[in-house]
């Protein structure tokens, strides 16, 4: 991650909720835009990188069978694990991306208010690592802050066009709101069909 690292440890020295995701109406609107968007009702297994505070991981997890969420400060993992200890099948670990990487492939993977924090070198790492992590038939959701803020190196809307042009995906939902951006992108599965819509997947189309 290009932002520095002392950068976030000193955000949650400051606070326990630096960005205060459990009580903003904003934050839970856009949570809630990013759960619809999900084009299957269930996955099987989902990483989300980057997870702070675990207030989108609690969510996500009402949606899948097993999730790692990870943090690269140590504070919003334990934060993140307590506010997850009642769930089982979620697993929190201390780790940054993309120096560190989980092994597996997962069906889902969420990257919410993170690509914003490398330069472009980095970014394409990042990107290439969760193709390659995302299985056939598997689903990218991205969603991100439009607005310019002095740590970021690009905003939501100027990572649209970068996303939307990743090998091995197809861009499934395109979302501008005033505030954020959301993308839902699918890769095709292992003989090369889809991705598909939801209406498609429930043979309505």
């Amino acid at each position: 991650m290009n932002t520095p690292a002392a950068y976030f440890e000193q955000l949650y020295s400051d606070s326990s909720d630096p960005w205060s995701l459990s009580e903003r109406w904003y934050v839970q609107r856009k949570y809630d835009h990013t759960l619809a968007a999900l084009p299957q009702r269930r996955y099987r297994s989902a990483f989300e990188p980057g997870c702070s505070v675990g207030v989108l991981t609690t969510a996500l997890a009402e949606r899948c069978d097993s999730l790692l969420a990870t943090d690269r400060v140590a504070a919003a993992a334990e934060l993140t694990a307590a506010r997850t200890r009642h769930l089982p099948h979620v697993q929190v670990r201390q780790l940054a991306v993309p120096e560190a990487w989980p092994e597996g492939r997962f069906d889902l993977i969420v990257l919410s208010e993170l690509l914003y924090y490398f330069d472009d070198r980095t970014l394409r790492d990042v990107l290439n690592r969760t193709v390659e992590a995302l299985e056939p038939g598997g689903t990218l959701v991205t969603v991100h802050w439009n607005h310019p803020a002095p740590e970021h190196f690009r905003t939501g809307r100027s990572l649209a066009p970068v996303l939307s042009a990743v090998p091995g995906l197809t861009l499934l939902t395109d979302c501008r709101d005033p505030d954020f951006t959301l993308h839902v992108l699918g890769r095709p599965d292992d003989v090369g069909r889809g991705p598909f819509s939801t209406a498609a997947r429930e043979g309505l189309v």
